[in-house]
């Protein structure tokens, strides 16, 4: 069966949901490439490339294995980037904790460096709270790599898990998929239900701080039960397994 995606995002405008549009400031040329998002420029600067989650390499971290075609993104990104003068541009928060840049990369040809990575199956959509802008076009991006197995998609590491299939051990950032089967709002904070016991099964949560920007979006949790959802996050265990939602782009509907 073939899903048309519908992102949350999509239901109202970017500015109202507070992810807004690009805002250019800077360039540079690329000079050297640590992985699949990440790169220096001849002036210093040291850019992660918001919005996307390339495979990674240890990077000197002891007992970090290499992920599947983690070589290959940071190939393909030097193949896009290095040599070429690079112009960032931002859609929120502007540095890490790293005092890395949080931009997109776009080259004078009008390349948009996230996007083709994306359509290349080299990286997946990683959004954060504090920097939505261009949800919608990445996912798009990502949809059609997907749809062509590009890249990652043809790999069983990355393959999007389906919510029955979860099982304890599991950690790290996953793709689900599910259908809601009840939801509700206890002491401020969302719950959707993906199995009768909400103490084992799949559970979305969204937290009290987070409601505003699920809230201005239009989400009504109460109109998801029997609708079938992709979730994007970390997974974690706490009465089963969960992810945490803190931005809606992080939750499709799949219609």
């Amino acid at each position: 069966m073939i899903f048309r995606v519908l992102t949350i995002i999509l239901l109202f405008s970017a500015v109202e949901a507070g992810a807004g549009a690009l805002v250019k400031s800077g360039q540079g040329r690329v000079v050297d490439v640590v992985d699949g998002d990440t790169l220096f420029l001849d002036n210093g600067v040291q850019v992660r490339l918001v919005g996307i989650q390339a495979p990674k390499l240890p990077l000197g971290r002891r007992n970090f294995k290499t992920w599947p075609l983690a070589k290959d993104a940071k190939k393909a990104l030097e193949s896009l980037t290095l040599g070429h003068i690079v112009n960032l541009s931002y859609g929120g928060r502007r540095k890490d904790r790293y005092g890395r840049s949080l931009a997109h990369l776009h080259r004078d040809d009008g390349l948009w460096v996230q996007e083709r990575l994306l359509r290349l199956g080299m990286a997946r959509v990683y959004s954060f709270r504090d920097n939505r802008a261009v949800v919608p076009e990445m996912l798009a991006a990502e949809q059609a790599a997907r749809a062509a197995r590009a890249g990652i998609w043809g790999h069983r590491w990355y393959r999007i898990w389906q919510q029955e299939d979860l099982r304890g051990g599991l950690d790290g950032f996953f793709l689900i998929e599910g259908t809601v089967l009840n939801s509700a709002k206890v002491r401020g904070r969302v719950y959707l239900n993906f199995g009768p016991n909400w103490r084992d099964d799949f559970t979305i949560t969204v937290a009290p701080r987070d409601r505003r920007l699920f809230d201005k979006a239009g989400f009504d949790h109460t109109a998801l039960p029997g609708r079938r959802v992709r979730v994007r996050g970390w997974l974690k265990y706490y009465n089963g397994p969960s992810i945490e939602a803190t931005h809606p782009e992080q939750i499709e509907i799949l219609d």
